[in-house]
């Protein structure tokens, strides 16, 4: 037997359960992993809330690193004593796990598991918000929400690698200290300033093409304010409550405006797009380009604690469990 972090009702950080759980023996294409560090991301929150409903029980956690312990049959790319990483599949809290071999990827030399665990599900993201959804190009200005958070300031950096002016929005001058330091050019406390005024100075009222909001409520009408005419509103995530409903024609008010609502899973559906969009992750960080911070470590039985401070925003950058 293992432990493994579960949930058997939605609700606050106190449902989360330290309990026994028996990993298995791996079936045709799966692989057994003994985890050796853990991704904290915001959709974990959204899982154990309710926000997105699961089956329950559950296992929770969708991003980690490990080695791999046993393969089953038919699974020729992966051997026992891999060093792997994840980020998709609910039941990363765990000391050890099954996984199918397809939705794992190698770790390479000179990054480790930490930095795999702290930098997958984060850094795929924004490897496709920034390449793919809307791809950023040298001279462009945009605008990130929540720029010194673990997405945050891996996007500030890979922005700017980019060739790209980078305006990021805070909750305070520390973490707008955090974020400059990481490559953001210009940013905007949103508790003491108007963003989308401060948007437009910025941009001597030009507005920017594209508007990048993991915050979502709170956020959303103050960002199709800061776009330009034909620009794209790119809702990934709610960080502070889902986007309610609202009428279309406030988009061709505001300038023919796009909207979409983009997840990793779909951006890393085939196995094709997730090893793509991986090594084009591992390469921008081995080449330098982007440094991970991870600045917060909690045993993974604390999970709950973890949970706590990731809601109060008292995180920054990448937080790990380990096992």
């Amino acid at each position: 037997m293992t432990k493994a972090i579960r949930i058997h009702e939605t609700g606050g950080p106190e449902v989360l359960r330290w309990e026994d759980v028996d990993p298995g023996t791996p079936g045709p294409g799966q692989v057994l992993l003994r985890h050796t560090a853990v991704g904290l991301n915001f959709i974990d929150t959204y899982h154990r809330s309710g926000l997105y409903p699961l089956d329950l029980p559950s296992g929770i956690g969708m991003e980690a690193a490990g080695v791999v312990e046993a393969v089953g049959s038919g699974v020729e790319s992966l051997k026992p004593g891999d060093r792997v990483a994840y980020a998709s599949g609910l039941g990363a809290y765990a000391e050890a796990r099954l996984m199918p071999a397809d939705r794992v990827v190698p770790i390479p030399d000179g990054i480790d598991d930490k930095q795999a665990a702290a930098m997958m599900l984060k850094g795929m993201t924004v490897e496709y918000l920034i390449r793919r959804t809307y791809p950023v190009k040298a001279g462009e200005t945009v605008l990130f929400h929540a720029a010194a958070g673990g997405v945050g300031l891996i996007f500030c950096q890979w922005a700017k690698n980019l060739g790209a002016t980078v305006i990021g929005t805070t909750g305070s001058e520390e973490k707008a200290e955090l974020a400059r330091a990481h490559g953001c050019d210009h940013t905007i406390l949103y508790t003491k300033e108007d963003f989308p005024d401060r948007v437009r100075e910025l941009t001597d009222g030009q507005g920017v093409p594209v508007v990048y909001d993991g915050v979502g409520k709170s956020t959303f009408e103050g960002s199709l304010d800061c776009l330009q005419p034909r620009g794209m509103m790119v809702s990934f995530g709610n960080a502070s409550g889902a986007v309610p409903p609202f009428n279309l024609g406030l988009l061709s008010q505001k300038g023919s405006l796009y909207v979409t609502r983009p997840t990793l899973m779909t951006y890393t559906a085939t196995p094709e797009d997730l090893v793509e969009s991986a090594n084009a992750l591992f390469d921008v960080v081995k080449s330098g380009a982007v440094k991970l911070e991870i600045n917060q470590t909690y045993p993974l039985a604390e999970a709950e604690q973890a949970h706590r401070d990731l809601e109060a925003r008292k995180t920054t950058g990448s937080t790990i469990l380990l096992p």
